[in-house]
């Protein structure tokens, strides 16, 4: 499966930190809202996290490089796959590149539990998400 974009903007002047290029803040915020954006194209949607199932993919761990720096004005995208699928466990792989050029600024691993909004916990992965989360895994090398 290819990945799949899940975030895309352009960046704002207000992105940017004194060196002129996109804060990390804004980096990890792109990546946090692509999160949930796969997360509805799923089956996860807002309001089934906040009044339904109460379920929501939790970051336990995130590896991160940063390769290249971005610019005002420069539109960027955020594209997703998933390199594993556990019991109650995702994996994700984010790419943010500039879309100019398709340079890739950032990528960072979000390892993950579904996390049980009640009880704080993380929970089995329910077949319907997993059956649709799976056509985005990664294929095997």
């Amino acid at each position: 499966m290819t990945a799949v974009e899940t975030f895309r903007s352009v960046v704002a002047p207000s992105d940017c930190d004194h060196l002129g290029h996109m804060n990390v803040s804004r980096y990890f915020a792109a990546v946090s809202d692509g999160v949930f954006s796969f997360q509805t194209l799923v089956g996860l949607d807002a309001k089934d996290i906040r009044e339904g199932r109460k379920l929501s993919f939790a970051v336990v761990k995130a590896q991160s490089e940063f390769k290249s720096e971005l610019e005002a004005g420069e539109v960027i995208r955020l594209l997703t796959t998933l390199k594993s699928i556990g019991n109650k466990s995702v994996v994700f792989r984010h790419t943010l590149e500039r879309v100019r050029d398709e340079v890739v600024a950032f990528e960072v691993e979000f390892h993950c539990v579904l996390l049980n909004l009640g009880t704080r916990r993380a929970t089995e992965i329910p077949a319907d998400l997993r059956e649709r989360m799976s056509i985005h895994l990664e294929a095997k090398e």
